[in-house]
């Protein structure tokens, strides 16, 4: 702030001032200038180039929404999936020719694989039979037991503990430390970006 001291036509004041206070002058406080300027007015502009402006901008767009189609198309190759151009080249050389099948080759095979299906079959037949029995033998024996002593049967039917051992150890690392913050290794990143 700027403190003016007052001149001029304002001496009358002072001499009032003088007599009813008794400090040495009446200032003025002025407060330091903002220099803001006046909002530019806008330019109207004709709804002709508007009409431009817009187009092209729609225009712009579209190409972009079209050129995402297409590359949308085109998958990210995969390092890891891709032949090597080396083996692309070689590829005459590695080809192997197909050996020809005889009849009695082909004729041998289809009857291997009737004779293993036919065996796998009676083996499963065979396995499903032998759980039946089972479960008929223990179902009979349950029921005698039952009709001989009651207390023995609900016995018997109980869970048997020391049929599945089942063993548990405590943790085998050292528990985690707390507030422990863990340090973010250093790695460069290698990854390619597709765009």
């Amino acid at each position: 702030m700027w403190n003016i001291p007052v001149l001029g036509r304002f001496s009358s004041l002072l001499g009032h001032a003088r007599t009813f206070h008794s400090s040495s002058g009446l200032l003025f406080r002025c407060t330091p200038a903002l220099c803001a300027e006046p909002l530019k007015k806008k330019k109207k502009l004709d709804p002709q180039i508007i009409k431009q402006r817009e187009e092209r901008k729609r225009k712009r767009l579209e190409k972009q929404i079209r050129r995402l189609e297409k590359n949308a198309r085109q998958l990210k190759p995969i390092e890891e999936l891709e032949t090597p151009m080396e083996l692309i080249d070689e590829q005459g050389k590695r080809r192997r020719a197909k050996p020809s099948l005889t009849p009695e080759l082909i004729e041998g095979r289809a009857l291997l694989e009737k004779q293993w299906a036919k065996f796998k079959m009676q083996e499963k037949l065979a396995d499903y039979q032998l759980f039946d029995r089972i479960m008929a033998a223990q179902t009979k024996a349950l029921n005698e037991l039952k009709l001989e002593s009651e207390g023995l049967y609900q016995q018997a039917i109980q869970p048997d503990p020391a049929l599945v051992p089942f063993g548990a150890e405590g943790p085998v690392a050292t528990p985690p430390i707390k507030n422990y913050e863990q340090p973010d290794g250093e790695y460069i990143d290698v990854s390619k970006k597709w765009e």
